[in-house]
């Protein structure tokens, strides 16, 4: 130890460790040591927390303990795609080479590569928020917001770190734990353009981990940018697997697998308070953030000046409300400035790079307006934002990524993009907290508790409230999914963390819509037995809406068994995600729908995989080989659909005729048949949507 002393935020311990490479770690009072925290440009799509009561200890403040020879239990993930990019697991190596020759006898390396967290100025943290608002810091606690990231702890990280061996391109990586800390050995031995060395190895500790909801990915520090590297691969929740973290996405195949900085890739979204400080000319980071994921003062602003003025009058024992409380309630904003709140984050946004971010912090802070700092993308008004013209010259991909042809946002995290869109916004009185809260709901939706159902919508349009007029106008039973305001007009259109998502652009169901964009409609969505014909025939005589000229397909197979073997992998991954859901499957009836699913099992992305292997599962798990395993390049997967059709035909007999639109009429030779000339005609366009 070189010195100590007390900062504002509590104590701080400055050491040498060995090669005279220096560390400051702090220490607030009553908590753990210097922590990192985290963000995400892509904001509430994988990164979804989870609940944690304990605080754990970072792993740059203990000392390293004698090393355990272990034997490995041994799982092989190979990738296409991954697998052929090995430029990830070499740019990590050099990382760990770096670090290897720190750790060795020594404090265990990785401090100076976290973000200093509780010294941005203006801002105090929750702990200070829970002194007088203990009920809704107990809400907040217990939501996904707060766990967006955290240290790694036997509390907060869910995925298996028992001496498990994954494999990547001739680098394996051993995950294993040294009493309360959670490491990775990485041995290079050998991959496509690295000369073998044998067992050359290293050890580090996880530095940080985001998700704790649907999935949890982890990451690595670099003590030479002073940055957290992501590792390459992510743990499922549901299934409780490594999985190759590049099989997550929609990405293409052969696309190249980049490693990950947090600092500027997660950090602007997923902490309070980032300044991620980047030295281009360094090429170090000296990022800063008040908090570990999204805390109380994200979206009511720095809470130093409040903090203070309510300590003083409880010194003076004065009590009762002040005019200026020098705190942003949201509930007290305009709806535009109170949602503008959220789309500081969940939203497709703009800035200037060279001298923003990274560089330095967003200027945002809550009840500014934020158009005036970082305007939100809107493909509709292209005309009105001439700095999108010049992004889209650079990057001419750049929108496909994110929206659909006509505008509509299609990935999960942008939910605000949408909002802006819709005529309810547009109305001036609806905004996001009409439907969701922060204090008064279920973490996993976040929806409020008295805005679960059509009470939400019902607000605007409270004539449906009458059973007899929501009944004459959805041409549903009403308590049926097709009476529920928001299956119609916020179908899951949009796609993240392996799911369909709820549009948040309120819409109305058109089959020239779908034409025109290829995006499916509400009612196909739900009636997957049905063609594109049915669906424009009724919205004819229900609604007034013009039928489009329609193909021959599209008057004849069900939109979910023609879309899903031959459209683009967006499309195929929403289709893959409703065949297996529940309203959709009881609306259109029976099984049929297995051997569709069988199909995807084999699909070249392997996002698609996974959603069609959990769609099954749902349906019953029966339907899987016992050996399939979505991330791997492995005979099982284009063994898996001749095994899904004969235990589908074994069944048979016991089933009633599926619907022929569907094309899962006749034998099985003539369902694989009438399967493989729509996957023929498959659209292999490269897709890659950025969640």
């Amino acid at each position: 130890m070189a010195g100590s002393g007390q900062g504002r935020h509590g104590e701080f311990v400055e050491c040498r460790l060995r090669h005279r490479r220096r560390y400051r770690l702090v220490r607030r009072p009553g908590s753990h040591a210097n922590s990192p925290a985290l963000g995400c440009s892509f904001p509430a799509s994988f990164c979804q927390g989870g609940q944690t009561e304990e605080v754990p200890k970072t792993p740059g403040g203990q000392l390293l303990r004698q090393q355990r020879v272990v034997r490995p239990r041994t799982m092989e993930m190979n990738p296409r795609g991954l697998i052929r990019d090995f430029l990830f697991a070499l740019c990590v190596f050099q990382v760990f080479s770096v670090m290897a020759g720190q750790g060795a006898g020594g404090e265990i390396p990785g401090g100076s590569a976290l973000p200093k967290l509780g010294q941005v100025p203006h801002y105090v943290g929750s702990a200070d928020c829970r002194e007088c608002h203990r009920d809704q810091h107990s809400s907040w606690h217990r939501s996904y917001h707060r766990t967006m990231t955290q240290l790694p702890s036997r509390e907060s990280i869910k995925a298996d770190f028992n001496n498990v061996s994954l494999t990547n391109n001739g680098v394996r990586f051993t995950l294993f734990q040294k009493t309360h800390e959670f490491w990775v050995r990485m041995a290079r031995i050998g991959a496509p353009g690295i000369q073998a060395t044998g067992e050359a190895s290293a050890e580090f500790p996880i530095g940080l981990v985001t998700g704790s909801h649907h999935m949890q990915v982890f990451w690595v520090g670099d003590e030479e940018a002073q940055c957290q590297v992501g590792f390459p691969f992510t743990w499922l929740i549901p299934e409780k697997k490594w999985v190759p973290r590049n099989s997550t996405f929609i990405r293409p195949p052969h696309a190249q697998h980049r490693s990950e900085t947090w600092n500027q890739v997660c950090a602007r979204c997923h902490s309070t308070a980032p300044q991620p400080n980047l030295d281009r000319g360094a090429r170090r980071w000296k990022t800063q953030v008040e908090e570990l994921g999204i805390s109380c003062e994200a979206c009511h602003g720095p809470g130093e000046k409040h903090s203070h003025l309510f300590r003083e009058r409880a010194k003076a024992g004065l009590t009762g409300p002040v005019a200026e409380p020098h705190i942003i309630n949201p509930e007290k904003l305009s709806p535009v400035r109170a949602s503008q709140i959220c789309g500081n984050c969940h939203s497709m946004k703009w800035w200037e790079s060279a001298t923003g971010w990274p560089v330095r912090e967003f200027p945002y802070r809550p009840g500014d307006d934020l158009e005036a700092t970082t305007p939100i993308i809107r493909p509709k008004e292209i005309d009105r934002q001439p700095w999108l013209k010049r992004v889209l010259e650079r990057n001419p991909e750049l929108l496909a990524d994110f929206f659909w042809p006509d505008g509509m946002v299609r990935v999960s995290g942008r939910d605000y993009n949408g909002l802006i869109e819709s005529p309810c916004y547009k109305s001036g009185q609806f905004s996001c907290m009409s439907c969701h809260s922060m204090h008064d709901s279920e973490p996993a939706s976040q929806l409020a508790r008295h805005r679960t159902d059509q009470r939400a919508c019902l607000q605007c349009h409270p004539k449906f409230g009458a059973e007899e007029a929501l009944v004459a106008h959805t041409r549903h039973r009403a308590g049926s999914s097709g009476s529920q305001c928001y299956d119609c007009h916020m179908p899951h259109t949009s796609y993240g963390v392996l799911k369909a998502i709820r549009s948040h652009q309120v819409s109305s169901p058109s089959v020239t819509v779908s034409k025109a964009t290829g995006r499916p409609n509400a009612c196909n969505l739900c009636h997957l037995d049905k063609t594109l014909e049915w669906t424009a025939e009724h919205l004819e005589r229900w609604y007034g809406q013009r039928k489009p000229e329609l193909s021959g397909e599209e008057r004849t197979v069900a939109d979910s068994v023609r879309t899903a073997l031959s459209g683009d992998a967006g499309q195929r991954v929403l289709w893959a995600w409703h065949l297996g859901w529940e309203p959709a499957r009881k609306a259109s009836g029976g099984d049929w729908m297995v051997p569709v699913l069988g199909q995807m099992l084999d699909d070249s992305y392997a996002a698609v995989r996974c959603v069609a292997e959990r769609s099954l599962r749902r349906i019953g798990a029966q339907w899987i080989p016992k050996e399939y395993e979505f991330s791997r390049e492995s005979p099982e997967r284009s063994s898996a659909l001749p095994w899904v059709l004969e235990q589908w035909e074994a069944g048979k007999s016991a089933r009633g005729v599926a619907p022929g639109a569907t094309l899962m009429t006749g034998s099985t030779n003539q369902v694989r048949e009438s399967m493989d000339g729509l996957v023929r005609r498959r659209n292999e366009r490269d897709v890659r949507l950025r969640e």
